[in-house]
């Protein structure tokens, strides 16, 4: 009877100890077993992430369908602005899909120049930038520069000169382009200016308004010179025709040029003679 009993109970035992060793098995953890001869194995790690062989998900697809689509994905569309716009439109002028801006700003007419583009290539014309689309056209064109990504004005004016911070001030940059009409340290508005060429630069340092002529023409290039400010020379803050068309394309004699008649109008009537000029890098 001792021997049946310590048999029942060995027997019982190892089936405890195997069924223990399945379940620590299964959880993932460390196994430790031993060989005949009583010594100890390594340990056998059991990785439960994997999943095991011949329990692959099923393909859906029938035997010999081709692959599933992907279709690109849209960078951007109609309403977007910023950076990534501005240089979208400055590749599209570079092939003439685009005549206007870069202006920032995913328009109608954006949306057009895009559509066209793809539809000459092939591609669905849905005149929203694809990841397709965009590496066609990265393809056909090169990095634009600065000035092309503000062709027509828009750019981030540069910080004041600090002969700009006091009394009323036409602060004036060359490395921006940009004008700050500045009263006190206060800037009441910014345009976009061009400058003269490099035959006929616009001059820098500190000047003073001495002449305004609403409707001035140039005897010396037979142009026109509206809401002219003249402040050196023969030098003057005016609009110009030829930059609200051409934008940065272009150059001046020397004069500093703005292509918004709206907002050089409202300068216009604020500026007196005898206002600072200040022209700095």
């Amino acid at each position: 009877m001792r021997t049946t009993e310590t048999g029942t109970a060995g027997s019982t035992g190892r089936a405890v100890a195997l069924a223990l060793g399945i379940v620590l098995a299964a959880g993932g953890c460390t196994v430790q077993g031993a060989g005949a001869d009583g010594v100890g194995r390594p340990p056998v790690r059991v990785d439960v992430t994997r999943t095991p062989p011949g329990n692959t998900p099923a393909d859906d697809r029938s035997p010999g369908a081709p692959p599933a689509r992907t279709e690109p994905r849209v960078l951007w569309t109609r309403g977007d602005t910023g950076r990534d716009i501005r240089e979208l439109q400055a590749r599209l002028r570079q092939v003439e899909w685009l005549v206007d801006g870069p202006t920032g700003t995913y328009d109608d007419l954006t949306e057009r120049a895009v559509s066209g583009f793809q539809g000459k290539r092939g591609l669905p014309r849905t005149g929203r930038t694809d990841t397709v689309t965009w590496q066609r056209l990265l393809a056909m064109t090169r990095e634009p520069g600065r000035w092309e990504l503000y062709l027509m004005g828009g750019q981030p004016a540069a910080a004041p000169d600090p002969r700009c911070l006091t009394g009323r001030v036409l602060c004036i940059s060359k490395s921006s382009r940009t004008l700050r009409w500045m009263i006190d340290g206060r800037t009441v508005s910014t345009m976009p200016v061009r400058f003269g060429s490099q035959y006929t630069p616009t001059r820098e340092g500190v000047f003073h308004v001495y002449w305004k002529s609403r409707h001035h023409v140039s005897t010396l290039y037979d142009s026109a010179m509206p809401y002219a400010m003249f402040f050196s020379g023969g030098q003057a803050v005016h609009y110009s025709y030829d930059f609200a068309a051409h934008g940065y394309a272009g150059a001046s004699h020397g004069c500093v040029n703005v292509r918004d008649e709206a907002a050089i109008a409202d300068l216009y009537a604020q500026v007196s003679n005898g206002d600072k000029v200040v022209v700095y890098r």
